[in-house]
């Protein structure tokens, strides 16, 4: 007797997420998924489930404030994250894995259970006062987006900014939020004194293909009018066009030469790096939005990463190895150098620490 092959279809995109499924994380000790029983109620169900989930957060009593970066290829020691998860939806976000270790998933889990840590700020200012601390530039949001939606409510982000101003704490900041307007009262006066620099993702200028890849971060002509607010206020913006992912972000040119005319001074880039499950992740969401060239695109990063899906090795996992890598690479430097934007990032002076400042603003905290 000859077997039936049952196909189930794919989870319908969810509208305003990234990612559209529960992706089993890597310390579940079950697995659960769809399963056709033959009544043909499959399709109907994943249409149910399609709906768009709310966003829930959730407060939490951090034990500490900053981390501590060891790895060789990332240019700052110390960062900082208000939240856990984000809400900007990111299909190809980095971070995503790291919600497994709260036993939720780096699908919907990431972007709509999402954990705020209030009292950030009184930690943050204990932790810069005790003598041991030596003073380096902060990268805040490092992992997550500080400026996604729901630092409107929570502000725990201009809380930790007001912290680092008040002790004179160099810090930089990597943002697709617009909502980093709101605080060029603490960052100019800061940039002034070479205190402050911040960098806008732009991955693409393609508003309809930003809206699935990113569908939650600002619209890419929001963070143009975001860098040129940045630049007319005086504080130094570079421009990040990360990731880099073969045959789907193809304006790298255009994007540089938009936040260059917008007053952008410096760039850098990654290639699509895919750890633990996020590899899952994007190949689900890319056989859902680009089924035709799904294969194209996955052996364009297996030849980066040198047959591989990824390779965690520090010299190559940013950039890549390989002839695509090299041809990224020699179109980004060359965009950069006709365009004046291959110079070195903004230098920060930790010399003005004065933790001391900060006993004067504890009733603050």
């Amino acid at each position: 007797m000859s077997s039936i092959e049952v196909r189930v279809p794919l989870p319908l995109p969810r509208k305003g997420r990234g990612s559209s499924s529960q992706m089993v994380h890597r310390f579940a000790g079950d697995a659960r998924g769809a399963f056709d029983d033959g009544w043909g109620t499959l399709e109907d169900d994943l249409a149910q489930r399609a709906a768009a989930p709310a966003t829930q957060v959730t407060a939490e009593v951090p034990r500490s404030a900053i981390t501590r970066n060891q790895s060789p290829d990332i240019h700052f020691d110390y960062g900082l994250n208000p939240y856990r998860g984000c809400e900007h939806g990111c299909i190809y976000c980095y971070a995503r894995p790291t919600h497994s270790y709260l036993n939720l998933s780096p699908g919907l889990d990431f972007e709509t259970r999402l954990i705020a840590k209030p009292g950030l700020p009184a930690v943050l200012a204990a932790e810069l006062q005790a003598p041991a601390y030596v003073p380096q530039q902060i990268v805040i949001g490092s992992a997550t987006d500080a400026y996604q939606p729901i630092e409107r409510t929570w502000r725990i982000t201009r809380g930790v900014l007001e912290v680092l101003q008040a002790c004179h704490h160099p810090l930089a900041i990597v943002t697709k939020g617009s909502g980093i307007e709101r605080d060029l009262d603490i960052l100019a006066p800061m940039a002034r004194q070479q205190l402050a620099a911040v960098y806008v993702t732009i991955t693409t200028l393609d508003p309809q293909l930003a809206r699935i890849l990113e569908p939650r971060a600002a619209a890419p002509h929001r963070r143009l009018r975001t860098i040129r607010a940045l630049a007319e206020a005086g504080v130094p913006v570079g421009v990040s066009v990360a990731p880099q992912i073969p045959f789907i972000t193809d304006d790298m040119e255009q994007v540089l030469q938009a936040a260059a005319d917008c007053g952008a001074r410096c760039a850098f880039y990654t290639v699509m790096r895919l750890p633990w499950e996020l590899n899952a992740l994007f190949q689900e969401w890319l056989a859902q939005h680009y089924p035709q060239r799904a294969e194209r695109v996955m052996a364009r990063i297996r030849e980066m990463r040198g047959g591989k899906d990824y390779d965690a090795d520090f010299s190559t996992r940013m950039k890549g190895s390989g002839v695509w890598a090299e041809l990224i690479a020699q179109r980004f430097h060359k965009t950069c150098a006709r365009l004046g934007l291959n110079r070195e990032r903004v230098g920060l002076d930790v010399g003005q620490f004065r933790p001391a400042l900060l006993s004067r603003q504890q009733p603050l905290f």
